[in-house]
């Protein structure tokens, strides 16, 4: 299973963003860093819109192909419908519960077999979660300090999509989110623009 390994910190000041949520992120980040203090073509800005989006949700480059294709067929804006498709994957929801501290260590979580939804173990990060479905942290795995600190830290951290449970340790995708409830910048039609003379 690939995965993305590259120093993540470097990443947010090369992409200009802070795409992994650490708060010191981008400490080191001075004005020429990144890529966007640069003047850049109009197909460089797709280019960077689409990198920007990859980093938020640490998709392969293979696997989000395969989510734009998907995201075309839909009836909603392509950029609209390419957002839900990755805010619904269980590695990303795990993350926004706040089981864990990043997209990274929510993956590792969902792996090793942390996590279940209603009430079942899923180890694959891509799992599509559907309205209604119940995330949870497996019992034996309450006790991991780092998990329950994590979960009981971030839980004035809330998403209107999303429903948190402290005394259960665990969450529901109780809607799908509008695009303005989805706390990433990016411009969506850019990565589409980017895409539309691939896919």
């Amino acid at each position: 299973m690939a995965k993305k390994m590259n120093p993540r910190f470097k990443e947010c000041r090369r992409l200009g963003l802070n795409v992994c949520g650490h708060p010191k992120a981008m400490n080191r980040a001075t004005k020429g860093t990144g890529r966007g203090d640069k003047k850049l073509s109009n197909y460089g800005m797709q280019l960077l819109e689409k990198q920007r989006l990859r980093a938020y949700y640490g998709v392969m480059e293979k696997q989000f192909i395969g989510y734009v294709r998907e995201a075309k067929k839909s009836e909603d804006q392509t950029g609209y419908a390419l957002i839900k498709i990755l805010e619904s994957r269980l590695d990303n929801l795990v993350y926004r519960l706040g089981f864990a501290s990043s997209i990274r260590q929510s993956r590792q979580m969902v792996v090793h077999g942390h996590i279940l939804v209603n009430g079942k173990k899923i180890d694959i990060p891509s799992y599509r979660v559907a309205v209604g479905d119940v995330i949870s942290l497996k019992k034996s795995s309450r006790d991991i300090e780092l998990f329950r600190d994590n979960f009981i830290s971030n839980i004035l951290n809330k998403y209107p999509y999303l429903k948190k449970d402290e005394n259960s340790f665990s969450g529901q995708f109780v809607r799908v989110p509008e695009r303005h409830e989805v706390p990433i910048e990016i411009e969506d039609q850019l990565v589409v623009e980017f895409y539309s003379r691939l896919v």
